[in-house]
């Protein structure tokens, strides 16, 4: 299965409202079982990732997820609302999508780049989830929605990313106890 191949069935995506404007910059404070690390917001790239990100965020959206998904040496991905539910596991990787239209840009894929995860061949199917880049992955640039980036805690990330893996399941939960917004954002 590549980076972006999900076996999710096929829906719409909703309308979106143009995004009015920016929000400002924020950051958010991950809290995991393998350590916390932190994003910097990049709203100046894909406001209305962030804008979502940040909804879901203040919601406890992300509290109880996992990072489902690891590429050793490549990224971690998680963020599905249908992993907070060990039985759903078979469907992990398949929730949370469809809600937003792409906002590429020529930022570089680079480690620690947090992007936005898409359906096979449906560039506006992003969502909830996200993957966070363990290593330089320049021919995936131009391709995802890049929201963010690490900017402390890279340790726990490289943690999470040396998880035991079954495929390219993580053979443990990782999971996401909190997102905090660490600064203000506009609604």
């Amino acid at each position: 299965m590549g980076f972006w191949a999900l076996a999710v069935s096929h829906v719409a995506a909703p309308a979106e409202t143009p995004a009015a404007s920016p929000p400002a910059a924020a950051s958010a404070r991950v809290e995991t079982s393998h350590g916390a690390f932190v994003i910097s917001l990049r709203p100046d790239i894909a406001p209305r990732h962030v804008r979502h990100f940040v909804k879901v965020a203040r919601a406890g959206g992300f509290n109880g997820t996992v990072f489902h998904r690891i590429v050793p040496r490549g990224i971690i991905q998680g963020g599905d609302p249908l992993s907070k539910d060990p039985r759903k596991k078979a469907l992990y990787g398949t929730g949370g999508l469809g809600l937003l239209k792409a906002e590429f840009s020529k930022e570089a894929m680079a480690r620690g780049a947090v992007a936005a995860v898409l359906r096979p061949s449906s560039p506006d199917s992003a969502g909830n989830q996200f993957f966070i880049c363990l290593s330089d992955q320049p021919s995936l640039t131009g391709k995802f929605t890049i929201f963010g980036e690490v900017e402390s805690g890279m340790e726990a990330v490289d943690a999470i990313g040396a998880t035991a893996v079954v495929g390219d399941r993580a053979a443990e939960r990782v999971v996401i106890r909190s997102v905090i917004i660490l600064d203000a954002v506009a609604p």
